[in-house]
Order: structure tokens, then sequence, then C-alpha cells
């Protein structure tokens, strides 16, 4: 099997994924978002390639981090996994599925319209609409629609900070993305999801002095066992997004509910490796080797 790794750059995901890939037998070749080269015009000449090397001609791509950029630079990017999932090469997780995972308004209303917990959230772009929302939620979160890693997110419980906060993003055509806070002592749980299976979780506890949980931010991570109603919740929260892998984060807030946080399309997995020891990568291209062999037993001899 070969396998395309389409990323912003090597790093220590890229470096796992490569590394079971090889243990396994197969051929992993990390490349460039930003080298895309696409030729469009004939049908059969058609072409697309990143340092010498073509999506198209691989088994599968596995589509990581992309980079930053301007609109029309993210817009090209997805539309590349489009194209690549179009001509009939699996890509994973699919471009649909990090279209739903990285707009924080979508994942809300899909996981909210499922019947699964989600903290209270207003979106809008009239400043006054989310200072009104900070004011009534008492304590809040502002964040972006896109990001992750806890980047751009800030509390909020004084109306007058929240103004200018909400002042400041105006000037930069910002949508707000207002959520209630949900008290949960300094920490949540990331599951994590392959191939319509748990295939571990942890515990994150927040730094002192810090409320965000999340590991690269210092947060502390320990493994735990998933109650069976709390598996259920990440299972269908991937399969709402139609995730192939994926790290749901659960809150369990003092109201005795457990909040589905986010289910993110291109987790990172270095912590819950490192509390757990399960061999992440290994599991992800196994379940990319078993979507290949499903794809040609389905298309049959001469595919």
């Amino acid at each position: 099997m070969q396998v395309v790794v389409l990323s912003a750059r090597p790093g220590w995901q890229t470096d796992e994924l490569c590394r079971a890939l090889s243990a396994r037998g197969h051929v992993g070749v990390v490349v460039p978002y930003e080298g895309l080269l696409a030729r469009c015009g004939n049908a059969r000449e058609a072409a697309l390639s990143s340092g010498g090397v073509s999506p198209l001609d691989a088994d599968a791509v596995l589509a990581r981090i992309i980079p930053n950029g301007s609109l029309e630079q993210v817009i090209y990017r997805v539309d590349v996994l489009h194209w690549i999932e179009h001509r009939g090469v699996a890509v994973i997780n699919s471009p649909r599925t990090i279209e739903r995972c990285v707009d924080k308004f979508l994942t809300t209303t899909l996981l909210q319209d499922a019947g699964l917990a989600v903290p209270d959230t207003v979106v809008c772009e009239q400043a006054a609409d989310a200072v009104e929302a900070i004011r009534h939620f008492g304590d809040a979160i502002v964040k972006p629609i896109f990001g992750s890693m806890g980047h751009g997110m800030v509390r909020v419980t004084d109306p007058e900070v929240g103004f200018r906060v909400c002042r400041s993003l105006e000037q930069i055509n910002s949508v707000f993305y207002v959520q209630r806070t949900i008290a949960h002592e300094g920490r949540d749980v990331r599951a994590f999801v392959v191939g319509g299976r748990v295939l571990g979780a942890i515990e994150r506890r927040a730094p002192a002095g810090e409320w965000r949980t999340n590991v690269s931010r210092g947060g502390m991570a320990r493994a735990i066992t998933l109650p069976a109603a709390w598996e259920a919740l990440a299972l269908q929260a991937a399969a709402l997004v139609g995730a192939d892998y994926a790290g749901v984060d659960l809150l369990p807030g003092a109201d005795g509910r457990v909040y589905v946080l986010e289910v993110n399309g291109i987790p990172g997995w270095q912590g819950l490796q490192e509390a757990t020891g399960i061999d992440v990568a290994g599991a992800i291209v196994d379940h990319v080797a078993a979507r290949v062999r499903g794809s040609a037993a389905v298309a049959g001899p001469g595919r």
C-alpha cells in the first residue's frame, strides 16, 4: 500500500504514521499542501503533484494539518482533497469530515440536532449581540469558529471586558462564537475513536492558573477507562461528522450531564499515546489498510 501523508510540515505525528506504515510493509511519504500543483484540461492527462509525488497515484491519502493561509489557499487545499477522493483514492479523514470538524458552529449544530448535550452557544456577526450573550451567560468563552489547541479562546466574566474583546474582534470582521462556561473543575476527557471504536481515552487537567486543559498548553493527561455511556457519546459524535478517526472532547458538568465540546477531525495524539502506551498511528494505518482492501474488493479485478 502506498500512502501519501499531506501535511503542513513533517512532525511527530507524521513521523509516527511513516513509522507505522513502514513497520507493516507499506510505503509512506509526507508532502506539503503548499506545493500542490494541479493540471486540468484533458481528463486523461489530469495531474496533481507536490514535490514530485502524485496523490492521485496513491492507494490512500492521509490528510493531516492544513496550513494557515488566505481563504483562497485553504479552499484550494480542501478542493484538492475533494478531487483526490472523486478520482477514487481513499482520503482519511474525508474532506467533508474535515469541513464539518474545522467549523465549530457546524459541528455544534450537528451534535445538538442529534440530541447530544452541547454548551449553550450564541453565534452572531454583531458585537452588540455577542456582548449581550456574555452578559446573559455571566461566565462565557469567546472562541474563533476555526481553530484548535485552545488558540484564540478568551474566558470572560466581566461584561466590560467582553465589550472590549468583541470590539477588537469586530475590527477584523470576526464571527462571534460565544459559549456558556461549563463548570468542570479544570478537567475534561479526550476519547480517541478509530474505525468505529474507542481506541483509548485520557483525562486532561489544566495546569495551575489555567482553565484550558489542552496538553499542548501544558495540561496533564492520564489514561482512563470510559464508562459505556461516555463511549457511546464519543462514537455517536464521530459518526455524525463521518470521521474515520477523531478526537472527541467530553466535559462532565456539575449538573450531571456529559457535554460534547468538540470533534477534532485532524487530531494529534502524542499526549494520549504517552499516557496510554497505545500505538495510535498503528491503529490508524491498520484502519486505512482495511479501507483500501475493502475498496479493492468492491471494485473487483482490474481496478
